[in-house]
């Protein structure tokens, strides 16, 4: 499958995908840690179905010291013991936050909980906000049927 377009054939989508990537950057300057952060983007690019952000997020956090065990059961993380209760919590907010349209609740307020016992007001605040993100994201790149397998850490980096 080929991908359909590529946004930055189009000014405006060029305009905006560039901003979209540069608003990306607050997040990672963020005290959330980065482990969570490609965690929860990895869950969330998993259940919207979208191979190019797996690859991404695979691949970046394998190369921040992730380890291939535990990217291996992120899809399987309620299942497992090798998830901390804070990345726990946070993987739990990214499936109901992903979910919206199948839990007539959106986010618990159990988990609502869980996610305020673990991090501080400016972690949690950078946490909505990736997950946010990473869904837009997602929905992007499924509409444009961007392929997953050739990405190379690092290589956004010429974006900044």
């Amino acid at each position: 499958m080929e991908p359909r377009f590529n946004l930055f054939d189009s000014p405006t989508a060029a305009k905006v995908a560039k901003r979209f990537y540069n608003a990306s950057l607050a997040l990672r300057e963020s005290t959330l840690p980065k482990t969570v952060q490609e965690l929860v983007e990895l869950r969330a690019s998993q259940i919207n179905g979208c191979g190019f952000c797996i690859d991404i997020h695979t691949k970046e956090a394998a190369a921040a010291g992730e380890t291939p065990l535990r990217l291996n059961l992120v899809a399987a993380w309620r299942h497992t013991t090798v998830f901390t209760e804070a990345e726990r919590a946070a993987l739990a907010l990214t499936e109901e936050g992903t979910r919206l349209a199948d839990a007539n609740q959106g986010v618990s307020e159990e988990t609502w909980a869980e996610v305020r016992q673990h991090y501080d007001d400016d972690q949690v605040g950078a946490l909505v906000c990736l997950v946010s993100m990473i869904n837009a994201a997602n929905r992007m790149s499924v509409i444009l049927h961007n392929q997953g397998g050739s990405y190379e850490p690092g290589m956004f980096a010429a974006l900044d």
